[in-house]
């Protein structure tokens, strides 16, 4: 199983932003700050979780549990719906990318279990390009 810690983060609205993406299990431990598009903080979330699950692709999983502090997106998850028309295209995406796992999940956690990929996200939204560590 893999364990992806997301969190995305805007300084504005919108404005400069990045998503960060910790991953960890079956031999992996990457840390992800990738810069993207200006946008707002709740959209910055969902596509830190579009973003988390490619790289899970990429890993050949076939088990994913996502940990995000975002109650927006993990409810629109696990509902399969949002009522937000902007985040309906990029919802649609993630349950895409989902059904492709044997089993993906996720769930809530509070912030300050989510430091990791808070950090990552901050620092992503002053990077210029992607930046991974693996150890």
């Amino acid at each position: 199983m893999l364990e992806l810690f997301i969190d995305g983060a805007s300084a504005g609205n919108p404005g400069p932003s990045g998503v960060g993406i910790f991953i960890r299990g079956e031999g992996h431990l990457i840390h992800i700050a990738e810069p993207i598009e200006p946008t707002d903080n709740h959209l910055a979330e969902f596509i830190a979780l579009r973003i988390a699950l490619h790289e899970a692709k990429q890993l050949n999983t076939t088990f994913v549990r996502v940990y995000s502090d975002s109650q927006v997106v993990v409810d629109s998850f696990q509902r399969g719906k949002t009522k937000n028309k902007r985040f309906r295209p990029i919802l649609h995406e993630i349950l895409t990318l989902a059904d492709q796992f044997d089993y993906c999940f996720v769930d809530w956690i509070p912030e300050k279990q989510n430091k990791a990929a808070d950090q990552l996200a901050r620092r992503a939204i002053h990077l210029t390009e992607r930046h991974v560590r693996k150890q």
